[in-house]
């Protein structure tokens, strides 16, 4: 076993209060593109679009239907499963050791796993509601369906709950995150290179004992760890 990952097997040991704050390298494992990547979905253009621009609020009210192609094509991955690092957050949370996971991933496999402590801060692709009268809908509503999702009770678009830009992030999710980080004396981030704002802020809030960065490129909080790993987030956590 690699130094640094016996290292951050006695800091989890000695932990009371573990905060995991996660971005898109928690779900690459699970067949997840990490976005962000030289390669990745934002690196592109689609129809002559960046994607930060198809997915925003003004994109989604005003060319719904190709939102939708593009969202169920490229931001849904309906048969991804939880990973070595989902699963083993979910064993720290049953030991009472892990007391919130902040994500930023909109996949939902955190849940799927099982953790219960879950701050999604971008939402998640399986809640979906009506604009209009807010009835709830599955997933599977929208990947069974053609063009813009509508309401069975109303008619109206239904919409992911999924920030987009230009939205702002709920309120009370974002309060009960930051709330988790600073009440914790470790927090673990992993696979986010801490770019995307107001949720890289978050980290701010955190004044315990241990900080440790899991992520295979530089973070702007690098030089504030007491533990760097670079390293894939579900190989380290496989081996703890």
């Amino acid at each position: 076993m690699k130094s640094e990952y016996s290292e951050l097997k006695e800091i989890i040991a000695r932990s009371r209060r573990i905060v995991f704050f996660g971005g898109a390298g928690v779900s690459t494992a699970s067949g997840i593109p990490d976005f962000r990547s030289e390669d990745g979905l934002y690196a592109g253009k689609y129809n002559g679009l960046p994607a930060e621009t198809i997915l925003s609020a003004t994109y989604f009210a005003l060319h719904t239907k190709e939102f939708y192609d593009f969202y169920r094509r490229y931001m849904v991955y309906p048969d991804a499963r939880p990973n070595a690092a989902h699963l083993k957050l979910y064993e720290l949370e049953k030991m009472d050791k892990l007391r919130g996971i902040v994500t930023q991933n909109i996949d939902g496999l955190h849940k799927i796993a099982g953790n219960k402590r879950v701050y999604e801060l971008h939402g998640s692709i399986h809640e979906n509601y009506c604009v209009d009268c807010d009835s709830f809908y599955p997933l599977v509503t929208i990947m069974n369906s053609d063009g813009v999702p509508r309401c069975a009770k109303c008619g109206g678009i239904i919409k992911p709950w999924v920030v987009l830009y230009g939205e702002i992030p709920d309120k009370y999710t974002g309060i009960g995150a930051c709330r988790e980080i600073s009440g914790a004396d470790t927090m673990i981030i992993a696979g986010t290179s801490l770019s995307v704002e107001p949720a890289a802020s978050y980290i701010e809030y955190f004044s315990g004992k241990n900080l440790v960065i899991i992520n295979k490129e530089p973070t702007p909080a690098d030089s504030r760890a007491d533990l760097l790993i670079r390293d894939d987030v579900a190989e380290v956590m496989s081996m703890i």
